[in-house]
């Protein structure tokens, strides 16, 4: 096994080293329109160690989550599946081949899994209906296709090794191995029809767009019913896309795969605190998530503006708040309290701690990358940001970051330091505190300033002043998109963000229908190949 999938990597190939890809769904066509071009190059692209495990949960009913553990961390910039850092290495190989090996064994011990992946009841090894059964059904859930004649015979005649073994399973988890380490398993494959008249853009088939679907909807693979979808031919068409993400933003596992966007986009997938605390922090951030794009359905804004959060006694004493008197959380109004949206969570201000206190230049740069969609350049390679800054000049911290107003660092701090500024009377996990961490004597005003926009004070007054600039819609589609492509975007891309912003503000900000607009969009059923691609 080892060998085929080292091998089949570099070729994208099937079940050999042939450099073929079959069995894929139907595509081509007459040419596409303009909008359908705007589109830019992507590649192959891995299953990230969250969404392998979701796999594993819904293919095996695993649900111990091994792929987080023992798969390479995926990069996140700030989402975990851009194609491009996904790098192949022999710890990867050797990672697939143990958890292949090591999901299949708890599959197959547990008799109740064991009937959920095998359909049928084998007469004896040889019963070569029933394993049949089980390869074109199990095979088509996990390769996400149906499979060809061909690799069914190649399949079932691993059932020899049954045979000899006279134990039917032992031929079930050799094809259960082999698949587990299949690249149709383990990458997004999107081979497509070439568009007439159009070299280096291919119109996606249907089981390879049910595949695209689910992964950026549930960050899973497809559903049986999916996939019958699929195979009916029911999602070339835009609005019959736009029907069956519905279908998939309704169910459970839409919603988790909304909070799960949001907890990478804004910073607090992984918080830097106890169990306790951060999941705490975390549930008050997905409990807003929830509300505002599902429960209210209403301006998508409202999740940066709220004036109630989900709190529990805990997390109310953390704050400082007066206790809802609950332990398990109620939604409850801010009053009088500065505390407005997202923002003010200590979830997402958790994003600038540094050297265990905040960092007014990393909390800028947070606002300017991620909610503007303006790229900060890196510090420059000779300033060692890793070397906490010596209080040689104050013990106020304003006063020691004055160091970067002149000289080569003035140009990038000046645009950034300020804004982290205005959310300083608040800590590295969001406590409220009117001075710096261990400094008294140092004042905090709490104001802040967006060059070229205005001033603010607080996360709320940043969040009304980021709504009024008008930019944050395109940041937000922006970063949707990202996050459903897996890749930044090119100038070719234009075209299709332009539109989808546009729909985004004239039809209420509503967030799900954001997403239903993005499959909808011509352009999603297509995909430009990479440059010198073959």
């Amino acid at each position: 096994m080892h060998r085929h999938f080292a091998c089949v990597l570099g070729a994208t190939a099937a079940l050999g080293c042939t450099g073929e890809i079959v069995g894929k769904g139907t595509g081509g066509g007459p040419a596409a329109t303009e909008e359908a071009l705007a589109v830019g190059p992507s590649g192959l692209r891995r299953l990230t160690r969250v969404e392998y495990d979701n796999a594993l949960r819904d293919l095996l009913g695993d649900a111990t989550r091994p792929g987080f553990a023992k798969l390479p961390e995926d990069v996140r910039d700030p989402f975990d599946n851009d194609y491009k850092t996904q790098l192949v290495s022999g710890a990867l190989v050797e990672s697939v081949e143990t958890l292949a090996d090591e999901t299949v064994a708890r599959t197959l011990a547990d008799p109740a899994r064991r009937a959920m992946v095998v359909p049928c009841t084998p007469k004896g090894p040889d019963d070569a209906a029933c394993m049949r059964t089980f390869i074109t059904q199990f095979g088509r859930k996990a390769l996400r296709r149906p499979l060809t004649d061909d690799e069914t015979a190649r399949y079932l005649a691993l059932q020899s090794f049954a045979v000899e073994d006279r134990n039917f399973f032992t031929g079930v988890s050799l094809v259960l191995r082999a698949m587990l380490q299949d690249p149709e398993f383990l990458y997004q494959v999107e081979i497509g029809q070439p568009v007439k008249g159009t070299p280096g853009v291919v119109r996606l088939g249907d089981y390879e767009l049910a595949s695209r679907l689910s992964f950026f909807l549930w960050g899973t693979t497809p559903s049986v019913a999916l996939l019958d979808t699929a195979g009916a031919g029911g999602l070339v068409d835009a609005e019959a896309r736009r029907a069956a993400a519905a279908t998939l933003l309704a169910d459970v596992r839409g919603r988790q795969r909304v909070s799960w966007f949001h907890a990478l986009w804004l910073g607090y997938q992984q918080l830097p605190f106890s169990a306790d605390l951060a999941n705490g922090l975390r549930a008050e951030s997905d409990a807003l998530v929830q509300k505002i794009v599902f429960d209210a359905k209403g301006d998508y804004f409202d999740l940066f503006r709220a004036d109630q959060t989900f709190l529990t006694d805990t997390l109310a004493a953390h704050y400082g708040l007066p206790s809802p008197r609950s332990t398990t959380g109620v939604w409850t109004g801010y009053g009088s309290n500065p505390r407005r949206g997202i923002l003010s969570h200590g979830a997402v201000l958790a994003v600038g701690a540094k050297f265990d206190d905040t960092s007014p230049t990393l909390r800028g740069v947070f606002v300017k990358n991620r909610l503007l969609c303006v790229e900060v350049p890196p510090a420059p390679p000779n300033v060692d940001t890793d070397q906490a800054p010596a209080p040689v000049m104050s013990r106020c911290k304003i006063e020691r970051y004055k160091a970067h107003a002149s000289g080569g660092c003035a140009p990038c701090h000046s645009q950034i330091d300020p804004v982290g500024f205005g959310l300083e009377n608040y800590d590295r996990a969001g406590k409220y505190r009117r001075t710096d961490k261990d400094a008294p004597e140092c004042a905090i005003s709490g104001d802040g300033d967006l060059a070229g926009i205005g001033k603010f004070n607080g996360p709320a007054g940043l969040a009304t002043m980021l709504i009024a600039t008008g930019e944050l819609e395109a940041c937000v589609a922006r970063q949707v998109y990202r996050f459903a492509t897996g890749r930044r975007e090119t100038d070719q891309d234009a075209p299709t963000l332009a539109r989808l912003t546009s729909t985004f503000k004239t039809k209420g900000r509503a967030f799900d229908q954001l997403l239903l607009d993005l499959v909808a969009s011509p352009s999603y059923g297509h995909r430009r190949l990479e440059a010198n691609a073959p």
